[in-house]
This record gives structure tokens, C-alpha cells and sequence, in this order.
């Protein structure tokens, strides 16, 4: 299927899919291409293949507070948080 415009390509991308609704419940073994963070959320622990750890370049930057309404576009493979509520999109159709 070809995308006739960025508006679908946005509905392709976004909720389209199956995604996963957590909290502080460690998600594990997942392949998410965004996270949605809810609310404001703490990340304890975030893994991403995506992520270079060269000198200024780390995961453990994101060990912070999220603003709600914040979107990682970060291939996530796991992911904690400590408190907040988030949304992680997969890329394979339901």
C-alpha cells in the first residue's frame, strides 16, 4: 500500500497497530518503535537498540522525568518507570 500523504502516514504509524498501556509494571522483550508517556512519568530503566553510547550519547540520560504529552521515537526493547503512564506502539499489525 502506497502512503498518498504525511496525514496517513501518521495514521499508519500511531495507533493503528497494537500497542501496550503500562505503568510501572516492567515491560520487557518488547520491539516498540515510539512510547507515549500520559502523564508525566519517571523512567527507571530503558533499553534501546537504537540508542549509539558514544561520549555524550547514553540510555542513562533518559533515566529522568518525562513531560506528559512526550513522544520517543526510539526503537525500545524494554522499559521501567517508577511512576506516570505510557504508551508503547509496536510496529506489527494486530
Amino acid at each position: 500500500m502506497a502512503i498518498e500523504n504525511v496525514q496517513q502516514l501518521l495514521t499508519e504509524q500511531l495507533g493503528k497497530n497494537r500497542c501496550d498501556v503500562f505503568t510501572t509494571t516492567a515491560m520487557t522483550d518488547k520491539d516498540y518503535y515510539a512510547v507515549y508517556f500520559v502523564t508525566e512519568s519517571v523512567i527507571e530503566e530503558i533499553v534501546a537498540a537504537n540508542i549509539q553510547s558514544v561520549a555524550g550519547s547514553s540510555e542513562l540520560n533518559l533515566h529522568t522525568t518525562i513531560a506528559a504529552g512526550t513522544t520517543l521515537f526510539l526503537n525500545v526493547n524494554a522499559i521501567t518507570l517508577t511512576s506516570g503512564i505510557a504508551i508503547g506502539y509496536y510496529d506489527q499489525v494486530i
